[in-house]
């Protein structure tokens, strides 16, 4: 039961974990690794801590939290991951920050949302792994294209002759990107046609006119295969693709903008599949056609983009 709860929020970093326990501010820090989880179980028990009425609350980081989450389904201890931004804002001002204040008011605000704070799901190895390949291959690609911009620069100031040696090795940093670029990707095919039901979701979002498999990985994974959203509408929240209203009282009359607080990954993969479907689905044509003569091209392709989803 949710009254029962024991919070604890945790502040994750590479190296180590601040545990605080909301209730009476009982702390602990430990590291991020078997020897640390060990000790944690030896405080709980001796905090008389029930490891069913045990539920951490702690922010997503990218990884850094993935050891502890796999302690945690191992000895079946209940957990979830929240925006550190949603946190943040929740607090509203706060002044002071360290590592304990930090655990403090994740446990705080764990207990202020427990009425709708639900424990995450089991943790997917799969969408894990291509999450970090898809963030891996976004790096090669940005170095990639430093390379070709700096080429196509020095091409267009001192011509093919100058700079032999630079343009010569710029083309075999390209080569080599371009190779390990497709290495990740084969990767990551793998993986998705190793799973039936990502293989299945992936193939259904690759008929999607627009939807190219770089959108479709990114769909998979930041839904975690369409388990953490379910409705369209605040995945496209999370894209940054709704729009909400600016008004107050009578003096301010601001139009409808989207937010900035959005994934602009996402957000900016679906501008170029919105691009692509005008283009060829003849359904979103005429639609954009139609939308066009009375609304600017920047919204019209933002409504394309929440269609899309």
């Amino acid at each position: 039961m949710k009254k029962d709860r024991i919070t604890l929020g945790v502040d994750v970093s590479k190296k180590t974990l601040d545990i605080c326990h909301w209730g009476t501010h009982d702390f602990i820090k430990i590291e991020n690794n078997s020897s640390g989880f060990k000790q944690l179980a030896k405080w709980m028990r001796g905090k008389g801590f029930v490891s069913s009425q045990v539920f951490f609350i702690m922010e997503y980081t990218g990884g850094y939290e993935y050891r502890f989450l796999q302690y945690c389904e191992s000895k079946g201890l209940s957990y979830t991951r929240k925006s550190g931004l949603e946190i943040k804002k929740s607090m509203g001002m706060v002044r002071g920050k360290s590592d304990k204040q930090d655990s403090f008011r994740i446990a705080q605000y764990g207990e202020e949302k427990a009425y709708m704070l639900e424990p995450s799901g089991k943790l997917n190895s799969t969408i894990f792994d291509l999450k970090q390949l898809i963030s891996f291959r976004k790096r090669l690609v940005r170095a990639m294209a430093g390379y070709k911009a700096s080429s196509s620069e020095r091409k267009a100031m001192y011509g093919k002759d100058a700079g032999k040696v630079i343009l010569k090795v710029s083309k075999t940093m390209i080569d080599v990107y371009k190779k390990e670029i497709y290495r990740v990707e084969r990767e990551i095919l793998q993986l998705i046609e190793s799973d039936e039901s990502l293989n299945r979701n992936y193939q259904i979002l690759k008929s999607v006119k627009g939807i190219g498999p770089v959108n479709a990985w990114m769909t998979i994974v930041y839904t975690e295969n369409f388990k953490a959203f379910t409705d369209p509408r605040k995945y496209a929240v999370y894209a940054g693709v709704i729009p909400f209203e600016h008004t107050s009282g009578t003096s301010i009359r601001g139009r409808k903008r989207v937010s900035h607080m959005a994934n602009k990954a996402i957000k900016q993969e679906l501008n170029q599949a919105a691009k692509i479907a005008i283009t060829h689905d003849k359904t979103l044509r005429e639609y954009a056609q139609r939308k066009l003569t009375t609304k600017a091209y920047p919204l019209v392709l933002n409504n394309v983009k929440f269609k899309l989803i």
